[in-house]
């Protein structure tokens, strides 16, 4: 089993080494650039129809990006402005990845039946398969009924296998940049913005873009002072496009980072958050989620009941309370991006540096907000 798991990883290694780390990237452009497109962002975003927007948070059920479908639906949910619904292919579980499970509050015939005229906005996470037909198709419908797609992170390449790229700007998770312009030579990548909007089609970089393209969807919305007031409440300084994709790229050490990393999963550890009624997702998510991706912790949601019902609803999956993992504490009263930032420092402190910019790299926060254990 070690000898295969080292040959996988010797394999990913090196497809990484030609993921997105050897275009040539422009300079990044002028402030009021990225303010202009900041200010197009949230106008194509303005809702189409009247009434309470409808959102659908699409989801594949073996396998949807833990935080790419955790912090919209929880950001928008908490704004307080929208329908949000996940929306799986089939009833039940959603694996997530690389930690926690929900329950789907919807399947695609559900959704359909229940909303005819399409949803007003489908946010798109990464999923484990870019390509499955069923999701692609419902996909096309919504956006030929008008809904506006965003695709989150590596959720672009689903939105790319659904035909909806071609011929328009797009952006994406670091990773992909080469792959992604192979693929849609059609399309335009843009570099350095968190986020780009194109006739309908939205898309974001890596996992942490998904907040600031949520917030600016909350102003759409709601106006700035709403978006203002639910930035303060996460801990959000700024949710402009603003983004330098310069240093994220791949080098030889952090190839040679990311092997080892993945190659020593034999010694990883099993923890357990203790979860319950009322939970923060969005500290959740990204505690979890940044655990999970430092290669040496697998995390698991724990309570006295099979499911517990997060702040924004959802259902979380459980393990009993009883299971004799050790615990992950995850605090009250920080706001979930200082979280983040805590969280990552204290990978620092325990696993080493190089772990805790690869973590970094993959979700790609660029650099500390609020520095360590600062609410």
């Amino acid at each position: 089993m070690r000898a295969w798991t080292m040959a996988a990883t010797l394999l990913a290694a090196g497809w990484m080494a030609g993921c997105g780390s050897r275009t040539p990237l422009p300079p990044p452009p002028q402030p009021e650039a990225v303010q202009r497109e900041g200010q197009a962002f949230v106008e194509a975003l303005r809702p189409r129809r009247p009434g309470r927007p409808v959102v659908a948070v699409l989801a594949l059920n073996d396998g949807t990006e833990t935080t790419d479908l955790l912090l919209p639906h929880a950001v928008l949910e908490r704004s307080g402005l929208f329908d949000v619904q996940v929306v799986a292919g089939h009833p039940g579980t959603v694996q997530l990845f690389p930690a926690l499970a929900v329950q789907a509050e919807q399947d695609l015939a559900g959704f359909d039946r229940a909303h005819p005229g399409g949803a007003d906005y489908v946010i798109v996470p990464a999923l484990a398969r870019d390509d499955d037909p069923v999701l692609l198709a419902w996909l096309r419908r919504q956006a030929a009924r008008g809904a506006i797609v965003i695709g989150v992170c590596r959720g672009t390449r689903v939105v790319g296998e659904a035909g909806l790229l071609d011929g328009r700007r797009y952006t994406g998770h670091w990773y992909d940049r080469s792959r992604m312009q192979r693929r849609h030579p059609a399309g335009t990548h843009v570099p350095h913005l968190r986020y780009v909007i194109d006739r309908g089609v939205a898309t974001t970089t890596g996992i942490t873009a998904s907040v600031p393209a949520m917030l600016a969807l909350v102003e759409a919305v709601g106006g700035h002072a709403r978006a203002r007031a639910l930035a303060d409440e996460l801990g959000v300084p700024a949710w402009g496009p603003a983004h330098d994709s310069t240093p994220f790229r791949l080098t030889g050490a952090r190839a040679w980072n990311y092997l080892v990393n993945k190659a020593a999963f034999w010694r990883g550890e099993r923890r357990a958050v203790d979860v319950r009624d009322g939970m923060d997702d969005v500290a959740l998510a990204l505690v979890a989620d940044a655990w999970s991706r430092t290669g040496r912790m697998t995390v698991e949601a724990a309570a006295p009941t099979p499911t517990v019902r997060l702040r924004s609803g959802l259902q979380l999956v459980a393990h009993p309370a009883a299971a004799p993992w050790p615990r992950l504490p995850l605090p009250d009263g920080v706001r979930p991006l200082p979280l983040l930032d805590r969280t990552l420092c204290e990978i620092g402190a325990r696993h080493g540096a190089m772990r805790q910019e690869w973590v970094m790299l993959e979700m790609e926060y660029p650099a500390l907000e609020h520095g360590c254990g600062s609410a």
